[in-house]
C-alpha cells in the first residue's frame, strides 16, 4: 500500500492529499449550484459600473457602526463646543442651524446612496424570483408528466388507488397565465 502511494505521489497531476469528504448534507448537485450561483454574483459585482459601486460603498460604510461613531464624536464635540464645553474653542454654532443644515444635507445624500443600492437589490430580487418561477414551473410540469407516467403504468398493472379521483386533476398542467391572472382578480375585490 504504501508502495501504491508513493507510485501515485510521484505521477504527474495527482495529489499527495485525499479529497475532502463532502460537507454534510450536501449533494455534488447542490454544491455545484452554489458555487454557480457564487460565480454569477460575482461576475454582475464586477459587471457593476463604477458609479453603482461607490453607491454600494457608500451604504455599506453608512450602515456600520464605524459611521455611528465618527458621527457621535464630530456632532458630540460640535455640540459641546457650541455650548462652551470645550475651553479655548470658540462657539461657530451657537443657534445649531450650521449643523442642522449638515446633518440635512447628509441625510439627502445618504438616503439617495440607500436608495440606489436598494434599486440595485430589487433588480437582483427580481431576476432570483423569475429564475425561481420559471424552476418552480418546470418542476410542476415534470411531475404532471411522472404523473401521468405512474398512472399509465398503475393503470397497466390494474393498480386501483385511494387517490384515484385526485389523479385526473394533478396530471393537468397549470398555466401560470390563469393562476397570476385569478390572484390579480381576487386582490382587485
Amino acid at each position: 500500500m504504501a508502495q501504491q502511494r508513493r507510485t501515485d505521489v510521484s505521477s504527474p497531476g495527482s495529489s499527495p492529499t485525499y479529497p475532502p469528504p463532502p460537507p454534510e448534507g450536501l449533494t455534488p448537485v447542490l454544491e455545484r449550484n452554489i458555487e454557480a450561483l457564487y460565480e454569477r454574483r460575482k461576475r454582475e459585482a464586477q459587471a457593476a459600473s463604477w458609479q453603482e459601486q461607490a453607491a454600494d460603498a457608500i451604504a455599506r460604510f453608512t450602515g456600520s457602526m464605524t459611521f455611528v461613531y465618527l458621527h457621535l464624536i464630530a456632532f458630540g464635540i460640535w455640540i459641546a463646543a457650541n455650548l462652551h464645553w470645550i475651553p479655548g474653542i470658540p462657539a461657530w454654532d451657537e443657534s445649531f442651524v450650521v449643523l442642522a443644515m449638515v446633518a440635512s444635507v447628509e441625510a439627502i445624500f445618504l438616503s439617495t446612496f440607500v436608495l440606489i443600492t436598494q434599486n440595485r437589490m430589487a433588480a437582483a430580487a427580481d431576476k432570483r424570483a423569475d429564475l425561481d418561477l420559471q424552476i418552480s414551473l418546470l418542476a410542476e410540469h415534470e411531475i404532471t408528466k411522472l404523473t401521468e407516467l405512474v398512472s399509465a403504468i398503475a393503470h397497466k398493472m390494474d393498480v386501483q388507488t385511494e387517490v384515484q379521483h385526485e389523479l385526473e386533476e394533478i396530471k393537468r398542467d397549470v398555466a401560470p397565465d390563469t393562476v397570476l391572472d385569478t390572484i390579480e382578480s381576487k386582490n382587485t375585490e
